[in-house]
């Protein structure tokens, strides 16, 4: 176990970062600036909270764990006129505030960015949802679900003889947030530079389909949808996951030329390099089942260990596919610390992902575990001069 840091020196300390958002993308964006020292704090309704809180695995707020650490939390009731003043004078102070409302809600309120940006012109507004800020679908629900089946990512995924296959987990979100991170850094660089605030309209849609690589370009050559593949790819081959003689399985990358020719010799078929069938990326995914006769056959022939051993021997492109109890108890990802274990008042320890990435000269750190609700409502609150026989008021009113 490794303890938590809480004075450690990051490289976002001094930044602060109002998170409105609930779910996913939101948290993913604001996790990014939190493992670097970004103050983060979430703005969460009072008694219910973001509803990653109600994620649970045996009682337990897994989730909220994992993407909440680093941040803090303040109660904050946006429907009433008092909750959205505090709002307003938290907002003077900060660099960003992040929102996942649908579009117009914001506006709604009397929070829209020209009343942000007026009380501070310096601002990074992020708005996320499903579909943007404009078009025909804006008002659209934009749950992430749908932009995986939207976007063409569902269509791509499976087997060309099933149904179209979701991602087990929220993609949409996790990209969006990813990309959201880096448009902040973006727009606080332009603001540094001597420029002003601005507003960053991310939807799911727009990053979901930008990971679908040249899709657009190569219908225009080729106007054919291609064919879901499973684990083979339409590009390159051979490319698969292929089973052990003990039930394990290997997957393989060989796209390169020179590893394709390395993987026939070492398995003892060099002919095939030279055959018209399999000489290029093209001609082996054209015969993908031939191509690959002779790696299912050796694999199948030896268990999870002695293929590993053979391929790490011979230095072809092959890893163990894993479940998470052997991820964890991998060599490499121990040496590497790619998770650790954190202290937990429920738990006792809980394993999660290390900081990413790794930065030589500045590091992420992680500072302290996921707030209680409202934890630092007193904190933050008290830095606008609001003391505690107000925030009792407050409270009572269901205010905070």
């Amino acid at each position: 176990m490794i303890p938590f840091q809480p004075t450690a020196k990051c490289p976002l300390d001094g930044l602060v970062v109002l998170d409105l958002t609930r779910l996913v993308a939101g948290n993913m964006l604001s996790l990014q600036l939190a493992d670097f020292g970004a103050e983060v704090i979430k703005i969460e309704q009072p008694g219910k909270g973001d509803p990653l809180r109600d994620w649970r695995v045996k009682g337990i707020s897994a989730y909220w764990k994992v993407y909440a650490r680093n941040k803090k939390s303040v109660t904050l009731n946006l429907r009433e006129a008092e909750g959205k003043a505090l709002l307003l004078r938290l907002a003077e102070r900060a660099d960003v505030l992040i929102e996942n409302f649908r579009p117009g809600t914001l506006e709604t309120m009397g929070l829209g960015p020209d009343v942000l940006l007026a009380r501070n012109p310096g601002m990074v507004v992020v708005r996320i949802s499903g579909w943007g800020q404009d078009g025909p679908y804006r008002f659209r629900p934009g749950f992430g679900t749908l932009v995986e089946g939207m976007s063409g990512f569902a269509a791509r995924n499976g087997f060309e003889d099933r149904e179209p296959v979701l991602p087990p987990l929220a993609l949409a979100d996790m990209i969006a947030g990813l990309y959201g991170s880096f448009a902040v850094m973006t727009a606080l660089r332009h603001r540094d530079q001597g420029g002003t605030g601005q507003v960053i309209d991310l939807p799911l849609l727009d990053p979901m389909f930008s990971v679908l690589g040249p899709e657009a370009a190569i219908y225009q050559l080729t106007h054919k949808i291609k064919p879901r593949t499973g684990s083979r790819s339409n590009t390159a081959c051979p490319r698969n996951v292929f089973p052990t003689k003990d039930g394990r399985w290997i997957s393989m990358s060989a796209s390169m030329q020179a590893m394709v020719d390395r993987l026939y010799k070492a398995l003892g078929v060099p002919e095939m390099i030279a055959d018209p069938r399999f000489r290029t990326n093209a001609d082996r995914v054209a015969n993908a089942e031939a191509s690959e006769a002779p790696i299912r056959a050796f694999i199948s022939a030896h268990t999870l260990a002695e293929g590993m051993a053979f391929f790490e021997k011979h230095e072809i492109t092959a890893a163990p596919v894993y479940d998470i109890d052997q991820f964890l108890a991998d060599p490499h990802v121990q040496a590497r610390q790619i998770v650790v274990d954190l202290p937990d008042k429920d738990m006792g320890t809980i394993p999660m992902h290390a900081v990413v990435p790794r930065l030589s000269a500045s590091p992420g750190v992680l500072r302290c575990p996921a707030p209680e609700l409202g934890e630092h409502t007193a904190e933050v609150l008290g830095r606008l001069g609001v003391d505690g026989a107000a925030r009792d008021d407050l409270s009572r009113r269901k205010i905070i």
